[in-house]
């Protein structure tokens, strides 16, 4: 089936496999080789293809959703949603407003990178000494 979603699962792998197939199909979704509203195979299918039990395929599917890339609408399966993209967007915003913010307060880039990166780890950012 055209879209269907190349799934891997390296059973020597630490990662457990419902993170393995989550990740996968997260990473699918956000580099656009699963499109929005693009179908998903069943939890049932999908596990027996993947030689999974179908509560560890549900628990990747529960997480995606909980994380707004996949929707399921009931008996009609579940379907890449559009929530994924609308965050990018809010970030894509987001970083628009601080390059004014820091252009209107004369912080160089290099700074205005180090206050995002230590956002990005800690939620803290530096003082400007540092």
């Amino acid at each position: 089936m055209a879209g269907e979603p190349l799934i891997v699962i390296d059973s020597t792998s630490p990662v457990p496999p419902f993170e393995q197939l989550r990740a996968q199909l997260a990473r699918q979704i956000q580099d656009h080789t699963l499109a929005v509203g693009t179908r998903l195979p069943t939890i049932r299918r999908l596990a027996a293809d993947l030689g999974l039990a179908a509560n560890t395929v549900g628990r990747a599917y529960r997480e995606l959703e909980e994380a707004g890339l996949i929707e399921t609408r009931g008996a009609a399966g579940s379907f890449v949603s559009a929530a994924g993209e609308k965050g990018r967007e809010r970030a894509r915003h987001a970083a628009a407003e601080y390059a004014a913010v820091i252009a209107s307060v004369g912080i160089d880039t290099n700074e205005a990178i180090r206050i995002v990166q230590a956002a990005l780890t800690n939620g803290t950012a530096p003082s400007p000494s540092s």
